[in-house]
C-alpha cells in the first residue's frame, strides 16, 4: 500500500530536520550515465522502503516527526551552548546558587502541569452522563469552568501570595492542583466542575507564585542581572520536561486510562512542594503604605499610570488566551486530518503530537537564548516572536477548514516554536517593567482579559467551529504583534 501523500510530506520533513535527504523522484539519464543512475537507484529503495513503513500509521509516521525534530533540536542546542570566543562560560556563584534553588522546584511543578495537557480533552470527552458520551460543548464548558475561576480569583490569590509569601503560594498550588487531578476519577459532573474550579485558581499560583518569587530572590541576592539567563534556562529545560511528559502521559494513559497521567501528575506535584519547602526562603512583597502589603486596587492604579505595563500585560492577555485557545482546539482538529489521510477509526498519538510540539518549543527557548547572547532587545525577540506566532495560527486556521494534515502540523509546529520563545521573552519583560512589590498581583490582573478572551470564544464555539476559534486566536496574535511593535518602538535603544 503507499503511504499517504500528506504522510509522506511530514516524514521528509523529519528527515530533513534530521540531515537526510528524502526519496527523491527518479529523472531519465543521459545514456552514457545509465549505469550511475542505476546504483543510485538502488540505495534509494531501502529509504523509500523506510518511509513507506514508517508512514503507515499516526503513531509510527509521528514519533519519526518526533525522532526528525529532536535530532534539530540537538544540534540547535549544541551549537548555541559553545561560547563565541571559545571560553566557558561561568555564571557568579550567587547566580548559580538562584538557579539550583529555582530551577528543580519549577520543573518538578510544571511537569505535574504537563502531564496533564495532552489527555485533558480525552479524559473528560470519554465520561458518560445519562448515557451520552460527553459533547465538545461540554468539554468546552468544563473548560471555561477553570478558566472562570482564574478569572475571578486570580487577582485576590495573588495579593495573598505578594502578602503572605510566594513560597506558601507555591504550595498552595500543589495541594489544588493535586485536588483537581484526583477528582477526574469521578463520573459526576458536578465533582469535575468543581475539579475545574480548583484547577483554575491553582493556575492562577502557578503562572504567578512561583515566578514572583523567583524575582523577590533575585532582589534580595542582587542578582537581577541574572534574570534573563535563568529564564531562558527554566523554560529549555521546560520544554525538555515536557518531551518526556508526553512520552509519561502516554504511558500512563496505556496503563491506567486517560486518568492516568492525572494520577502520576500528584506524585510530581508532592515531590515539587517538598523541593519548595527544602530550597526556598519565604519571600513577601513590600507593605502598602497602610503596612497591609499591596491591594488590587493600588496594582490597578499601577497598571493605568504605565503605559509600559499595560503594552506587557497587553501581549500576555492576547497570546496566553490564543494559547489556551489552541490547547482545547488542536486534539479535535488534528484528529480529523489524521482521519482524512489514514482512514476513519485511525488512532491519533496525541502523546507523540504533544511531545513534538514541546521539541518545537525547545528550539524557540534555545532561539531565545542564542538571540539573547547576540544582544538583541528582548523587546524586538517579542514583536518577532508575536508576529510568527499570529502567521502560523492563520495558516493553521485555514489548514483546518481543508482537514490538510501536513499543512495543519506544520503551523501547529511553528506556532510552539513561538510559544517556546514566548515564555522567557515575557518572563524577561515582566521582570523589567512590573514592579516587584505588586508581580504577583499584576500578573493576575493580567489574566481577567484572557481569561474574558477565552470564555468568549467558546460559549460561541458551535458557532465557530475549531477554524473559527483559531481564527480568533490567530486575531488576537495579530493584536499581540502590534503591541510588541509598539513596545519595541518606545522603548528603542534601551538595554537589552
Amino acid at each position: 500500500m503507499q503511504p499517504p501523500r500528506a504522510a509522506l510530506l511530514l516524514l521528509c520533513c523529519a528527515s530533513a530536520a534530521a540531515g537526510l535527504q528524502p526519496p527523491a523522484r527518479r529523472a531519465r539519464a543521459p545514456p552514457g550515465q545509465r549505469r550511475r543512475v542505476g546504483t543510485l537507484r538502488g540505495g534509494a529503495a531501502p529509504l523509500s522502503a523506510a518511509a513507506t513503513a514508517i508512514a503507515a500509521s499516526p503513531d509510527k509516521l509521528f514519533n519519526a516527526v518526533f525522532g526528525g525534530l529532536a535530532a534539530t533540536a540537538v544540534v540547535a542546542k549544541a551549537a548555541t551552548s559553545a561560547p563565541a570566543d571559545g571560553k566557558p562560560r561561568q555564571a557568579d556563584a550567587a547566580a548559580r546558587e538562584l538557579r539550583r534553588r529555582f530551577l528543580p522546584v519549577f520543573w518538578l511543578l510544571r511537569m505535574a502541569d504537563w502531564l496533564q495537557g495532552p489527555y485533558f480533552y480525552e479524559v473528560y470527552a470519554s465520561k458518560v452522563f445519562d448515557g451520552q458520551p460527553a459533547s465538545l460543548e461540554l468539554v468546552s464548558r468544563l473548560f471555561l469552568a477553570g478558566f472562570g475561576s482564574t478569572a475571578l480569583f486570580g487577582p485576590y490569590v495573588g495579593r495573598l501570595a505578594d502578602a503572605r509569601g510566594r513560597k506558601l503560594g507555591t504550595l498552595c498550588y500543589a495541594a489544588l492542583y493535586a485536588g483537581a487531578a484526583a477528582t477526574t476519577k469521578s463520573p459526576v459532573l458536578w465533582v469535575l466542575f468543581a475539579g475545574r474550579v480548583l484547577s483554575g485558581v491553582g493556575t492562577s499560583l502557578l503562572f504567578s507564585a512561583p515566578e514572583a518569587w523567583l524575582v523577590g530572590d533575585a532582589a534580595r541576592t542582587k542578582q537581577q542581572d541574572a534574570l534573563g539567563g535563568v529564564f531562558g534556562a527554566a523554560y529549555a529545560g521546560d520544554a525538555l520536561v515536557a518531551i518526556l511528559a508526553g512520552q509519561l502521559a502516554a504511558a500512563a494513559a496505556a496503563m491506567r486510562g486517560p486518568t492516568g497521567p492525572f494520577e502520576l501528575s500528584a506524585g510530581f506535584l508532592a515531590a515539587g512542594a517538598l523541593a519548595a519547602g527544602l530550597l526556598w526562603k519565604e519571600n513577601v512583597a513590600d507593605a502598602g503604605a497602610a503596612g497591609e502589603g499591596p491591594s488590587v486596587r493600588d496594582a490597578v492604579a499601577t497598571v493605568r499610570g504605565d503605559r509600559k505595563i499595560l503594552t506587557v500585560g497587553a501581549m500576555q492577555a492576547l497570546f496566553e488566551g490564543a494559547m489556551y485557545i489552541f490547547v482545547l482546539q488542536w486534539p479535535p482538529a488534528l484528529a480529523k486530518g489524521v482521519a482524512k489521510v489514514f482512514g476513519q477509526g485511525a488512532a491519533t498519538p496525541f502523546g507523540a503530537v504533544f511531545s513534538c510540539f514541546m521539541v518545537c518549543c525547545l528550539l524557540g527557548s534555545t532561539t531565545f537564548q542564542a538571540l539573547a547572547a547576540r544582544g538583541v532587545r528582548t523587546e524586538r525577540k517579542a514583536a518577532g516572536t508575536m508576529g510568527l506566532a499570529a502567521a502560523a495560527m492563520a495558516g493553521a486556521a485555514v489548514s483546518a477548514k481543508r482537514n490538510a494534515m501536513a499543512s495543519l502540523c506544520a503551523a501547529f509546529f511553528a506556532f510552539e516554536l513561538c510559544v517556546g520563545l514566548y515564555f522567557p521573552t515575557i518572563g524577561t519583560l515582566r521582570s523589567k517593567y512590573v514592579p516587584e512589590g505588586q508581580r504577583a498581583i499584576i500578573m493576575n490582573l493580567f489574566g481577567i482579559p484572557l481569561n474574558m478572551l477565552v470564555v468568549g470564544c467558546f460559549l460561541s464555539i458551535k458557532k465557530l467551529g475549531v477554524p473559527g476559534a483559531l481564527s480568533v486566536a490567530a486575531g488576537a496574535l495579530a493584536l499581540a504583534a502590534a503591541a510588541a511593535a509598539d513596545l519595541a518602538r518606545t522603548t528603542k535603544g534601551g538595554a537589552s
